[in-house]
């Protein structure tokens, strides 16, 4: 009896066998590479009425308070780019921002996966901008470390998206609530994951006064703040495979101070210089920053160069979270990968004499404002408004004897128009007193405005609606001014400045922004 090969029924089930041997084959090797997913939490608009209701954002027919969900198992979908070689775990990808050609993830836009957290984030974004929802990279498989830690970051997610059926833990320190958040129970629930898990590794490279330090008494004083209280923090793990984010201590108004070149036609070039050769350092030294093309890392940066500066590594402007002082979409500012934080001015690093105002009944003036002219806008108010109304102080130069802090504390609205740059401290200084902000801004995104719900406790006024301003404010019934007054009492505590740290101050707020860009990054493992 012949061999079953030669058989004609034999052929047809040999040429049946192979092919789906190969198949399968193949879908084997796909699917032991890792992939990293970028999805968006946030998008919608709501805002907030006089009697407090909230209107639905326009994505979902799921909107909570503010909080919209959409939410599908999770999933593969879409293309994927091809994973990095091993080489590139010690000979990063950088270039300068004149060499644009950096490695490119391949982008694959997915409609349904863990996305639009909280609305709001666009809120003050003026332009008709879209963000990206989400994007795939593959990267070669990793630490089965990394995989435990993405593990735990699926359970959090878990937990989170169990919260926005509002019920609230119990807390001794503070229980958020009100129309101040976009979903009190939902930021509640994250900030308590955050405080149960989160591990940050801080990079040691690097020496003062460039790196590991920054300014505590200035206007940017942020930023030397966050450095200092986040290498001190519970929240620092000394042990990189536990690490969830990673930091790079780099401060930019530093490098301003001691590197700029004022004289020099390429003033930008040594500075860029530096951000590039420190990312190098770190790159050739840890696996972190290649495994991810820099994704799960950050940077903080309150000078009005920072944005600029992190373009000296593609990589780092593009995917890495940058929490940023001027957030400013039209530079490149993304709300659902980067950061807004509260530009502080700090005169002897404490909030010494900053805090504290009358009751609204003593406050005798409408509104106020006194700054240089500098800017698109500032000439714009001060045309309309300087010298011309009693009721709407505007003013270049205050009169003298007149106190900045003691107008402040007069005024029921207080002026935050943007000068050069979209970051102002006068928003956090009203708040400070007890006097309601009014934001006049292009392309700004407003500190922690993910979380927070800024038409609840602030005025928001279109820049071609500046010769109407007394009208508007004219026309916020005193009830509703009362409650953004109370309302503005309220959401102070997240922009004080503790040395120590205290929950759900401003140095915590800005680590749970950071936290929530981390949950949107998940590096998955498939066997």
């Amino acid at each position: 009896m012949g061999s079953w090969r030669n058989s004609s029924s034999g052929k047809i089930l040999w040429l049946i066998i192979m092919p789906l041997v190969l198949i399968f084959g193949f879908m084997a090797l796909k699917k032991s590479n890792w992939d990293i997913r970028f999805v968006n939490f946030y998008s919608g608009v709501s805002s907030v009425t006089e009697d407090d209701s909230a209107e639905p954002g326009p994505v979902s027919s799921e909107n909570l308070g503010g909080l919209d969900w959409r939410w599908t198992a999770d999933g593969g979908g879409g293309q994927m780019a091809e994973a990095p070689s091993p080489s590139s775990s010690s000979s990063p990808t950088i270039t300068l921002e004149e060499d644009m050609d950096m490695q490119q993830p391949n982008v694959t836009m997915e409609e349904d996966n863990f996305a639009t957290m909280l609305n709001g984030t666009e809120m003050f974004i003026s332009t008709n901008e879209t963000h990206d929802p989400s994007t795939i990279v593959e990267v070669q498989r990793n630490f089965s470390g990394l995989y435990k830690l993405e593990a735990s970051l699926v359970q959090a997610r878990a937990a989170i998206k169990e919260a926005r059926n509002g019920n609230q833990m119990n807390d001794p320190e503070y229980v958020p609530y009100g129309p101040i958040y976009w979903n009190a129970s939902v930021f509640h629930k994250s900030y308590l994951e955050m405080e149960k898990m989160l591990k940050v590794y801080v990079y040691e490279e690097g020496e003062p006064p460039i790196f590991h330090n920054g300014p505590c008494k200035s206007i940017y004083a942020m930023e030397g703040n966050f450095i200092f209280q986040m290498e001190t923090s519970k929240f620092r793990t000394w042990d990189p495979e536990k690490a969830h984010i990673f930091f790079l201590p780099i401060s930019s108004t530093m490098m301003v101070r001691f590197i700029l070149d004022r004289k020099s036609q390429d003033h930008w070039r040594p500075m860029k210089r530096t951000v590039k050769d420190y990312v190098e350092l770190v790159a050739s030294k840890h696996p972190f920053w290649n495994r991810s093309l820099g994704a799960d890392h950050f940077i903080v940066a309150c000078h009005d160069w920072g944005p600029e500066l992190s373009k000296a590594v593609p990589n780092l402007f593009t995917n890495s979270i940058r929490a940023l002082c001027n957030a400013n979409t039209s530079e490149g500012f993304k709300p659902s990968k980067d950061v807004s934080i509260p530009e502080i001015l700090l005169r002897d690093g404490t909030m010494h004499g900053l805090v504290g105002g009358p009751s609204p009944r003593q406050r005798r003036v409408l509104a106020f404002f006194a700054g240089g002219v500098h800017g698109p806008i500032r000439p714009i108010l001060l045309e309309h408004w300087e010298n011309k109304d009693p009721d709407i102080q505007v003013h270049t130069y205050l009169p003298k004897g007149v106190s900045y802090m003691d107008m402040l504390r007069q005024s029921r609205y207080c002026i935050s128009p943007s000068g050069y740059e979209v970051a102002s401290p006068r928003m956090v200084e009203a708040l400070y007193t007890g006097c309601v902000p009014v934001l006049i801004k292009d392309h700004y995104v407003a500190p922690f405005s993910d979380i927070l719900n800024w038409r609840s406790f602030a005025v928001i006024v279109d820049v071609d609606d500046i010769p109407n301003l007394k009208k508007i404010l004219m026309g916020i019934s005193t009830r509703q001014y009362l409650r953004m007054q109370r309302r503005g009492k309220q959401v102070k505590r997240h922009f004080e400045v503790n040395h120590p740290p205290k929950r759900y101050d401003v140095f915590h707020m800005i680590l749970h922004s950071v936290w929530l860009r981390r949950l949107n990054a998940r590096i998955h493992g498939m066997n």
